[in-house]
């Protein structure tokens, strides 16, 4: 299994080390996302605890996280793939970013080579992920990635005593990758003229 992804420039996906704790410290210490951690990550020792926790699941084989870098090897951000059932082929994907490199598209780079790697590396077919409908950067990764929306679960996540609705996508090995729809549409068109 490969260990580290991407194209020779832009990001790229490795797995966590040790080394990138400064940075999810720096992430989880936004109020948004810190509420989104498995567990409290206000200081190094806890984002080194976390790190521990994605390469625990790595080798218990329950889910695979990378760390999405920049050429020099920072985290900008990272992306996950959980709760797998290789029975059905299924799997969860979730990303975030720094807030320094939101707006970049490192979250949509890191969330298309992911799922290429479930599909093709771990022979996933289908790959979920959600995002609450007040989160419109979300959904616009999810759709850049290649994952289609469809439809929404009603109230299903709360946060400091609100609930929130959640959008639903998928991407399915059947799918075309993110990108080639359009140039077979465009082929397609030039060909008929």
């Amino acid at each position: 299994m490969r260990e580290s992804l991407g194209l020779p420039t832009g990001p790229r996906l490795r797995r966590w080390e040790p080394s990138d704790a400064p940075a999810v410290l720096e992430a989880f210490a936004e109020p948004v996302m810190g509420r989104q951690a498995d567990a409290p990550v206000t200081t190094l020792a806890e984002a080194g605890a976390w790190i521990r926790r994605r390469q625990e699941q790595w080798y218990r084989a329950v889910a695979y996280g990378f760390a999405v870098t920049d050429g020099a090897g920072t985290a900008l951000g990272g992306v996950a793939v959980g709760g797998l059932d290789l029975r059905h082929g299924t799997g969860w994907i979730s990303y975030w970013t720094t807030s320094a490199a939101r707006g970049r598209g490192v979250a949509t780079h890191g969330c298309r080579a992911l799922a290429d790697w479930c599909l093709a590396d771990l022979g996933l077919f289908r790959l979920e992920l959600g995002h609450r409908l007040d989160n419109p950067a979300s959904c616009k990764v999810a759709l850049a990635a290649g994952f289609t929306a469809e439809g929404v679960q009603r109230q299903k996540l709360a946060y400091d005593g609100v609930r929130y609705d959640v959008e639903t996508h998928a991407r399915l090995a059947t799918d075309p990758r993110p990108g080639e729809a359009a140039s077979r549409g465009s082929r397609g068109a030039r060909g008929a003229t």
